[in-house]
């Protein structure tokens, strides 16, 4: 009987902390976008017009199918990052090419996996026998493999004759009992070899071509045709061409089907604006060149794709090109006056009759002029499906892959179905900007803080404020009503630019993000809707982004500003784009010159007359340029010179210095820590959130008495590591320095230990996370900073006049996971507890109490320890499945985590990025100036109400009562 007593209370007590997310919740106050990134290969599922499937593989190591239809996910399948999970083709190898997978088209699951011989990979393709695909052959550098295509096993692998001179670069099928294998011996001739598909054998050899020293012919891609040749070899033939200077030619073709000839038209691209189509004549003596396009006919990937045979008129060829603006295929033959998709036949038959407008060779899919994609960015890559419709004609579907990794897909003859944009899923940095208020909002707002001519044009404006709520208040009751008599389905709740509004509570946000390839986003945080984009097309891919929010909505009637510091691909130095966050429009407002490279910018809380904060850029020479630079902000820099500080780190000299800025706007360096980099190199340096607000100076103790924190708003923690690569003298170290006197408050070296180190720094803490190499084993470190029982001045804080050091607590716990980042929570006024959001490996986002990772839980429990709640000491620091604030919305790879405080106290607003975007709120306290979904209003309301009128009753009764014995 006790043991069933003791297990009903473990039950009940698991019973009582879980708390999970109802099936009515999920998506109520959250969404999660999945990506796949830029596009390397895509190929279609049949050439059916009710074909569904769509396969890509992906710069991002993702093998995934799309719906054709809609463009949404039907599964995705994630590799490792870096080259270990490259995808060369569609077919998945490893770093050295030993992984061969096949996956099943309809669920992504995987079919079987073979591993190789060691080498590198070259090139993969199917082998076909008698128009039946059965085959995969594999080459490397020096070997090529035959592998069944439906169980992955080796059927015979060979070694390549004189690997060491010739380089193997290209294997098709041969449609019969045969595999070639392409070689290319540098500034001299191409060797075939041709490969018995029964047991490898060499069955011939020869050389195809000698090629001309004078065009640079090493490292070429030849894909081309190669019709059975017979002994002896061609003679060698010389074209007349000319090359792009600096430029290598190459060659570029394919082979359709693996099952059917191979094609005899060839690419030859000679510069990169110039392309010369050739042909392969079919006794293989000579080569004819067919069209010279150049760059009045730019176009990218060009290739020559099968349509369907027997169904193209022209022999089943095509050309993808692109055109520009002012020179169309056949000049003036544009219907659109502006760019066009163009599928030119090398052969003088039309592709349809009728159809071409220039009347011979090509059929055009026309782009709307509006369309964005088609006017502002080129496409460097097209995938053209062919299929045939049920008329028996053949229709056309294009894939566009953009600059800007926008994946747009185009039906016949121009109309675009769908359009992702696979540039968020490599988000670099992002900001959350309130938005704008509504007419009756700033109307209420301009009653305030502004010179009023009297007391009746005050009253008049109060009156006319109040009758304007009323309408709008009017107005949405009709809403209501007229809404509620249409069925649900046909009710929009669609989120415009022209509809945003700031909420109640301040909860939904703009979402300002930045992408690596450098396109905006202005992303809607309720819904997750995209608003507005823009591409900045001058921008260096893959660079250093800062993006700074100037001027808030706050301000009304100034619109918001935020300011983008990018890198000019062309020069390399810094710009600035200026736009409003809210409608994603660039502001028209003078720049200033930046010609020297910038080390570093500050945002100062210095404004001007239009209520913009400055911005202070740093330039390589230590000069200093303020945007806006208008006088009176010229005159407050001046005012506020000594008091303003900054620091720039060099990790390649492992220096950290700091500057003072002079009344002339001239700098000072004023201290400097060297740190030797044969020892220790730097990693990350950070500072505190200048948005980040601490509520309480200290913490009260059990026995009453208080712990000031240290809280020095000038604080840096630099995080290193050893450059020494043997484990047993690795070590990672924190060093928490004050940026305006450079004096090292505090330091610490976690031995036999070694990165990445991912750290959050905040209020007076410090919480960072390695990779112990001695236990093997993830930690967490934590340090707190305080000033003692007696705080040194409690009205301001100066770095120059501290004269002792803060007493420093650290801990250390062991974590079971490895993670990827980690964030603190934010609420507006800091009285929320603080959580640390965690995102890890599996794509789970952990929500960690800060009093989990408190250095001062004790090891043994006394009467102070419960009277402050610490829990007691335990190395292990536990992950309860219920702390995971995306509970099954898996968000790959997280890179970063931002958050936000939001009109709510209890409320903060989180954001994870990385190949997912996921959004959502967490309430670290609970939401204690919340009422619960479930709080029963009927039930209050009722007792209110028979409260109020028993208390009207009884006050009756009583004035009777009295009246009555006052007769008496």
């Amino acid at each position: 009987m006790a043991k069933l007593t003791s297990l009903f209370i473990i039950l009940l007590s698991f019973f009582c902390i879980i708390e999970a997310v109802f099936e009515d919740q999920v998506g109520k106050f959250d969404w999660r976008q999945q990506y796949v990134g830029k596009t390397l290969f895509a190929h279609f599922e049949s050439n059916t017009q009710s074909s569904k499937k769509l396969f890509v593989a992906t710069d991002k190591n993702i093998f995934a199918s799309f719906n054709s239809r809609t463009g949404d996910l039907f599964w995705r399948h994630v590799d490792k990052t870096g080259p270990e999970g490259t995808i060369d083709t569609l077919l998945l190898h490893g770093q050295d090419g030993r992984l061969l997978r096949s996956w099943d088209t309809n669920i992504g699951g995987l079919n079987w996996e073979a591993v190789l011989d060691t080498g590198s990979f070259q090139a993969a393709c199917f082998v076909a026998i008698q128009d039946t695909v059965k085959h995969v052959a594999v080459l490397k550098k020096a070997a090529i493999s035959l592998h069944y295509l439906s169980n992955g096993h080796q059927k015979w692998a060979e070694n390549l004759p004189d690997s060491d001179t010739v380089q193997y670069q290209a294997v098709y099928s041969g449609g019969e009992e045969e595999v070639y294998v392409l070689g290319l011996v540098p500034n001299s001739h191409l060797t075939i070899i041709a490969y018995s598909l029964e047991d490898g054998e060499i069955i011939k050899q020869v050389t195809a071509l000698e090629l001309s020293s004078n065009l640079h012919w090493n490292g070429l891609m030849f894909f081309c045709c190669f019709i059975s040749y017979s002994p002896p070899p061609p003679p060698p033939q010389s074209l007349d061409l000319e090359v792009s200077p600096g430029f290598q030619p190459v060659l570029v073709s394919s082979q359709p089907h693996p099952a059917r000839s191979p094609l005899s038209e060839f690419f030859l691209q000679l510069g990169p604006d110039h392309h010369v189509l050739l042909q392969l004549n079919a006794d293989g003596d000579t080569i004819a060149p067919l069209r010279d396009f150049h760059q009045s006919h730019l176009f990218i990937k060009p290739f020559l794709h099968d349509l369907l045979p027997g169904v193209s008129p022209c022999g089943a060829r095509c050309l993808t090109l692109w055109c520009p603006v002012p020179h169309p295929v056949v000049p003036g033959a544009s219907p659109c006056g502006a760019r066009c998709l163009t599928l030119w036949c090398p052969v003088p038959h039309p592709v349809v009759p009728g159809a071409s407008p220039c009347g011979a060779r090509c059929l055009t899919l026309w782009c709307p002029v509006s369309h964005p994609v088609m006017s502002d960015v080129f496409p460097p890559q097209l995938y053209v499906h062919a299929f045939l419709k049920k008329d028996d004609s053949v229709g056309y579907r294009v894939l566009v892959q953009t600059e800007d990794h926008a994946l747009t897909f185009i039906q016949q003859p121009g109309r675009v179905v769908w359009t992702r944009e696979e540039a968020l899923a490599d988000v670099v940095t992002m900001e959350m900007v309130d938005l704008p208020l509504t007419g009756t909002q700033a109307e209420l707002e301009g009653e305030f803080g502004k010179k009023a001519d009297g007391l009746f044009p005050m009253v008049l404006k109060r009156l006319s404020s109040q009758v304007t709520l009323l309408q709008v208040w009017l107005a949405h009751l009709w809403k209501l009503f007229y809404e509620a008599r249409k069925p649900r389905s046909q009710v929009k709740n669609e989120v415009t630019i022209e509809t945003l509004s700031r909420d109640e509570f301040n909860l939904q946000k703009m979402m300002v993000m930045v992408t690596a390839s450098g396109k905006l986003f202005g992303i809607d945080s309720k819904s997750g809707s995209i608003l507005w984009k823009h591409y900045l097309e001058n921008v260096q891919p893959n660079a250093a982004f800062k993006l700074v929010v100037q001027r808030t909505t706050a301000h009304f009637p100034h619109p918001p500003q935020c300011t983008l510091l990018i890198k000019d691909k062309d020069t390399g130095l810094a710009t600035l784009h200026v736009f409003n966050p809210i409608f994603g429009r660039k502001s028209h407002i003078a720049l200033p010159a930046l010609p020297r490279p910038i080390l570093q910018s500050l945002l100062l809380p210095v404004i001007d007359q239009d209520y913009a904060k400055v911005l202070l850029l740093v330039d390589d020479q230590y000069k200093v340029t303020a945007f806006p630079s208008t006088k009176n902000v010229l005159q407050q820099l001046q005012e506020m010179a000594s008091s303003i500080f900054f620091y720039l780190i060099h990790s390649e000299h492992g220096n950290l210095s700091g500057f003072r800025l002079r009344k002339d706007l001239s700098t000072e360096r004023i201290w400097e820590v060297v740190l030797p980099t044969e020892v220790q190199k730097i990693v990350a340096v950070k500072g505190k959130r200048p948005n980040e607000h601490v509520h309480s100076q200290g913490r009260v103790m059990g026995d009453r008495s208080v712990l000031y924190k240290y809280l020095n708003p000038n604080l840096l923690a630099v995080v290193t590591e050893s450059t020494d690569a043997h484990p047993e003298r690795a070590f990672v170290g924190v060093f928490l320095v004050d940026g305006v006197t450079g004096r090292i408050i505090h330091e610490a070296v976690q031995r036999k230990s070694r990165g990445p180190v991912h750290f959050v720094h905040s209020e007076n803490w410090v919480v960072y996370e390695y990779w112990n190499t001695k236990s093997r084993r993830n930690e967490f470190s934590v340090l707190e900073l305080f000033e003692g029982t007696e705080l040194y001045n409690s009205t301001v804080f100066s770095s120059l006049d501290r004269p002792h050091l803060p007493q420093v607590l650290q801990q250390t716990y062991i974590f079971p996971s490895p993670i990827t980042t980690m964030e603190a929570t934010l609420t507006e006024k800091g009285i929320t507890s603080r959580h640390l959001l965690v995102g890890l490996p599996s794509g789970a986002i952990l929500s960690l109490p800060k009093m989990f990772l408190d250095p001062r839980r004790p090891e043994v429990v006394t009467e102070h320890s419960r009277e402050e709640n610490l829990i007691p000491y335990a190395p292990e620091m536990p992950i309860r499945t219920e702390w995971f604030i995306n509970y099954n919305q898996t968000v790959l790879r997280v890179k970063g985590i931002y958050t936000a405080p939001s009109g709510l106290e209890s409320t903060c607003l989180v954001v994870a990025y990385g190949l997912d975007i996921y959004q959502t709120r967490v309430y670290p306290s609970k939401q204690f100036d919340v009422l619960k979904d479930d709080y029963d209003y009927v039930l209050i309301s009722s007792v209110l109400f028979a409260l109020f009128f028993a208390t009207m009753i009884s006050k009756r009764l009583a004035q009777v009562k009295l009246l009555n014995r006052a007769w008496r």
